[in-house]
C-alpha cells in the first residue's frame, strides 16, 4: 500500500498570523517575510506530524492510493486518511500498464469519521489484475479553510509549530515524542486498531 498526497496544504488555507500571535511576534519590520516563510515551514511540519499522529487530513486535499490487492474483502477497503469528502475515481492497472477506469456504479463510499471505506455495490470489488495494481483517488480533510478544523486539532498543530520554533536551534527536535499537552489534544481523534485494523 503506498498513499501519496498530490499537493501541499495551499498558503492561503496556514494561519501564519495565528501562529505569530500565539508566539507574540511583532510586525512591521523588513524581515517579516522572512519570518512568515519560516512560521509557514513550522506550519507544514506541525500539520504532518498531527496528521501522520491521528490518520486525518486537516485541510482537504487529494490523495492517491495504489494496492496490489483489496485489504477489507466483503467489507471493502479502508481509506487511510479521513474524513473523505469524495472518492474521484477508481483505476486498475494491468501488468502491462493498461489502465481501465472503474464504472463508479461498482462501488461506493461508505464515510467514517475514523474509518472510512471504498465499498463495493455487489458482492465484492473488481479484481485487480494478477500482476496488476489498482489505484484510489480521493479527497480527504476537515475543510478547505482553517476555520473549519476542530478546535483543539487547531490548538495542537499551533502549540506543536511554537515548539518547533522555540527550538529551532536545537538538532533532531522534530524526531522528539510530541509534548504531553499536544498528546491530550490529539487523542481522542486517534484512530483505535480493533481485531488488527478492520483491514487497515
Amino acid at each position: 500500500m503506498i498513499l501519496v498526497e498530490q499537493a501541499a496544504v495551499p498558503v492561503g488555507a496556514l494561519p501564519v498570523q495565528g501562529l505569530a500571535d500565539h508566539l507574540r511576534l511583532g510586525t512591521g519590520f523588513a524581515d517579516d517575510a522572512v519570518q512568515d516563510a519560516l512560521l509557514e515551514n513550522y506550519l507544514r511540519a506541525a500539520i504532518a506530524a498531527v496528521e501522520g499522529r491521528i490518520g486525518k487530513a486537516l485541510i482537504v486535499r487529494r490523495f492517491v492510493l495504489t494496492l496490489t490487492a483489496w485489504g477489507g474483502g466483503v467489507a471493502g477497503q479502508a481509506l487511510p486518511m479521513a474524513p473523505v469528502q469524495t472518492v474521484v475515481e477508481v483505476v486498475l492497472r494491468s501488468a502491462s500498464g493498461i489502465d481501465t477506469v472503474v464504472d463508479p456504479a461498482r462501488w461506493r463510499l461508505r464515510p467514517d469519521q475514523h474509518r472510512p471505506r471504498l465499498a463495493p455495490r455487489g458482492a465484492a470489488l473488481p479484481m485487480i489484475p494478477e500482476g496488476g495494481l489498482a489505484r484510489v483517488v480521493f479527497d480527504a480533510g476537515f475543510g478547505t479553510s482553517w476555520a473549519e478544523v476542530p478546535p483543539d486539532l487547531q490548538q495542537a498543530a499551533l502549540m506543536l509549530a511554537a515548539h518547533f520554533h522555540e527550538f529551532r536551534h536545537e538538532q533532531g527536535v522534530r524526531e522528539q515524542p510530541m509534548p504531553f499537552g499536544i498528546m491530550a489534544l490529539i487523542e481522542r481523534w486517534r484512530t483505535v486498531r480493533v481485531l488488527g485494523g478492520g483491514g487497515r
